[in-house]
């Protein structure tokens, strides 16, 4: 694959009249009209007929699936710079399976070997490219420590902000992994049995007899509003597709926690029971 105009990069394929030069970009590969009608052995005409009747039946939008290229052409004598218009996948195979759906078959695999070399070679260079950054980070954090303990850095001001970076810095790792899309969910124990919305408002109750004890709470504590609770504990333990949606403990334990927060279920002290119902659950789960 070579380098495109812009940001994009040139893919070849190989057509049955010749090679084509396809335009890579923004995870979509992209043919003008006439290439399409190269690659599906048709006319320009009868292209535009079906771009026209597919975006009229309201199958996908013209807006959502081209993109104007600056290419050169061959006008003559000269070469100009032009800018033309240009489809993405969704569109290219929509034509094609109107016209030749073996040819569009053929192009579809194509496309999508194209795409996930496009695609791997992109997470490998952002990658590397976080690597270095985080490396470089911890060098000046380590310029930073060292000069901290300098008799000249004696003031609270400087001493606070080499604290605050060395807190932080591995907060700053994370979200940068995740603005990078690299922020990998770890391993987790599967399974995890929840509680049934008795069986967590006993424990519950007792931690509000206990606070009450200690006059940290009133009755309104964890006093349930309806079935919220029961509907939450039945939301994680539903399947998707066959699967469990909350596969694993940790997944389970984490989203009872913030649905607690978010949905509350209890008229007063959401906050407070949110992280005990998870522990009840953990609790039951490990037999600790």
């Amino acid at each position: 694959m070579e380098q495109g105009s812009g940001a994009g990069e040139i893919a070849i394929f190989e057509a049955e009249t010749g090679e084509i030069r396809v335009q890579v970009q923004e995870e979509s590969v992209w043919l003008s009209q006439r290439q399409m009608a190269e690659v599906f052995d048709t006319s320009t005409d009868n292209i535009s007929l079906h771009l026209k009747n597919i975006f009229a039946d309201g199958e996908m939008t013209e807006e959502a699936t081209t993109e104007d290229f600056s290419v050169v052409r061959q006008e003559g004598q000269r070469r100009v710079r032009r800018r033309v218009r240009h489809y993405n996948l969704d569109a290219i195979l929509a034509v094609g399976y109107r016209v030749s759906s073996g040819r569009a078959i053929q192009f579809r695999k194509w496309a999508t070997q194209i795409l996930r070399e496009h695609l791997t070679r992109g997470y490998t260079i952002n990658r590397q490219r976080f690597e270095e950054n985080a490396r470089e980070l911890e060098a000046a954090l380590q310029l930073v420590r060292k000069a901290s303990a300098a008799p000249a850095l004696d003031a609270q001001a400087g001493q606070g902000l080499v604290e605050i970076l060395s807190h932080y810095t591995q907060t700053f790792l994370w979200l940068q992994r995740y603005d990078e899309g690299m922020l990998q969910e770890p391993s987790g124990q599967a399974g995890g049995n929840l509680p049934t919305a008795d069986e967590a408002m006993g424990t519950l109750n007792e931690l509000k007899a206990d606070l009450m004890a200690r006059e940290e709470a009133t009755e309104l504590f964890a006093q349930p509003r309806g079935d919220g609770l029961a509907s939450i504990l039945g939301n994680l333990d539903q399947s998707a597709f066959g699967e469990p949606a909350y596969p694993s403990v940790e997944a389970k334990a984490a989203h009872l926690l913030y649905f607690v927060v978010k949905d509350h279920p209890f008229t007063d002290g959401n906050s407070v029971a949110a992280p005990s119902c998870s522990w009840i659950f953990c609790t039951a789960t490990t037999g600790s």
